[in-house]
């Protein structure tokens, strides 16, 4: 090696780029320097569950993540949509990835033996060994167990539940997070009786204010909660499909034991970063060794500088499908073709998918607080009621929308925080906005599509008086709403058959 570098030779490996790890992040990182020209290989093996589940190509989002999870929950509101139906006048009868693109892509667990350097075992034990000028790490994380006894034998998480070949029956969920939330919600939406055991909060690092708006809405709806709890025990009483299973459980705050009898118990208490056993110490990568998340710098480069690392396992950043596409794309593009441009880990919008959905981008009131003090935000915020849920009559001012001001900024919009209907859509617009500096003398000014949910943040008729406790979202409309509701236009009078019309 001293002798090339004298000599100016280019060592000859055997790929210029190997990316370890074959989900959303690593294929857009892969995608792109293959079609860049370079020479890449992708190596992803996905460690089968206790349970025994895996799947191929694709990581978390694809096959055990955002896509079943959304699928699942837009059945679970298809149930509510049948239910709303009826008030509108329906009648009816109840019976009722492709070529990826690569240079080369190997199902093998990858290790790093050296530097520059990797050991490839595929599924029947057989190793192989490949070099390469540069490494992206995008392994991503798997679903954390309790470590309590049970666990593992007779509890799924949800790398398993979107597998599952039976109903799960009476579920126990277990933990707050966002992935606990929206499988415990649409499996309530399914019919089926969900209780959620929670340790402390929901939504932990999300605005607690929503959260608790989100948990409220869903123990409304059928999810019931077990706050202050942590499981101690699992122990199966019954084999079967589903069998049944005994959790016992202790409170964070007494003495009190808690016993119950479930068919199904899901784990999603967090995940963590499936870094451990790719060798990252013999290619001399530094891992926070608490969390095994990888620190790197603004490029998405560790501390060995031809080894990169996006995704899901970065230190500090967000664990979001979008955002690892993104940052593969542009470490690729900066790598090969010159580009400049850095992912922007701030302002990220995201959504979570519970029954009622709540959608945020940027700070939350209680870091905004914590940032900038109690007198320099302005909080706006408004209680209202989709005109989608005024006819099966449901919902009146569940639904929630909050902006966080900066005052020492011309008050621009640093926290945006929605909860109801197609959150995700709604959140996404703003989110540009917010990329965008806007202020809330700009929203003020932006004219609203009427009649939407969006223009709920649009309206100067906020209140921010922290004692209102509803909001009329169409104050501009009363005369034609009112109208509508008192003559209500007999819409139980639609043909469901011709989709006619009725007035009378």
């Amino acid at each position: 090696i001293l002798q090339q570098l004298l000599s100016g030779e280019k060592e000859n490996y055997d790929y210029d780029l190997i990316v370890i790890g074959g989900g959303s992040g690593g294929l857009a990182c892969s995608k792109e320097a293959a079609g860049l020209g370079k020479k890449v290989m992708v190596l992803d093996y996905v460690v089968p569950t206790p349970k025994g589940t895996t799947w191929g190509l694709g990581g978390t989002c694809v096959n055990v993540g955002c896509i079943p999870k959304k699928l699942m929950h837009q059945t679970a509101l298809l149930s509510t949509a049948l239910k709303d139906a009826r008030k509108f006048g329906w009648e009816f009868d109840e019976k009722g990835e492709g070529s990826t693109g690569l240079r080369s892509y190997v199902n093998a667990y990858a290790e790093f033996v050296e530097p520059h350097k990797i050991k490839a075992t595929n599924k029947r034990g057989k190793e192989t060994f490949y070099t390469s000028e540069r490494f992206v790490l995008a392994t991503g994380e798997r679903p954390r167990y309790l470590g309590i006894p049970g666990d593992k034998e007779y509890c799924i998480t949800s790398d398993d539940l979107f597998y599952l070949p039976h109903c799960p029956g009476k579920t126990l969920v277990i933990g707050a997070s966002y992935v606990a939330l929206e499988c415990g919600g649409f499996l309530a939406g399914l019919g089926l009786d969900v209780t959620v055991m929670v340790r402390s909060i929901l939504l932990r690092g999300f605005d607690q204010d929503m959260a608790n708006r989100a948990g409220e809405y869903m123990e409304g709806h059928g999810v019931k909660f077990l706050r202050q709890y942590v499981p101690t025990k699992i122990e199966e009483l019954e084999a079967g499909t589903p069998g049944r299973l005994k959790v016992t459980a202790k409170s964070t705050e007494t003495d009190e034991i808690f016993e119950g009898e479930y068919n199904t118990v899901l784990i999603a208490v967090g995940r963590d970063a499936c870094t451990d056993k790719i060798g990252l110490d013999k290619a001399g990568v530094k891992v926070n060794a608490k969390n095994g998340k990888i620190p790197v710098n603004d490029e998405e480069q560790t501390n060995v500088p031809h080894i990169h690392a996006i995704g899901d396992i970065l230190e500090g950043k967000w664990e979001l499908t979008p955002v690892a596409i993104q940052a593969g794309k542009l470490l690729a593009r900066r790598l090969y073709a010159g580009s400049k441009l850095k992912c922007d880990y701030v302002n990220v919008p995201t959504t979570v998918f519970t029954p009622l959905e709540y959608g945020s981008c940027g700070l939350s009131e209680e870091r905004a607080l914590e940032l900038y003090g109690e007198e320099n935000l302005e909080i706006y915020h408004s209680q209202f009621w989709p005109l989608e849920f005024t006819v099966p009559g449901r919902d009146n001012n569940k639904s929630y929308a909050k902006i966080i001001c900066n005052k020492l900024d011309n008050e621009r919009v640093i926290g945006f925080h929605y909860l109801g209907p197609n959150a995700g859509e709604v959140t996404q617009g703003f989110g540009a906005a917010i990329k965008c500096g806007v202020t809330k003398e700009l929203l003020d000014v932006t004219i609203g599509i009427h009649p939407t949910c969006a223009e709920v943040i649009l309206l100067s008729v906020w209140c921010d008086c922290v004692n209102c406790t509803s909001v009329n979202i169409w104050p501009y409309f009363d005369s034609c709403y009112q109208t509508f509701l008192i003559t209500q236009i007999s819409l139980h009078h639609i043909n469901a058959a011709s989709s006619s019309f009725c007035p009378l």
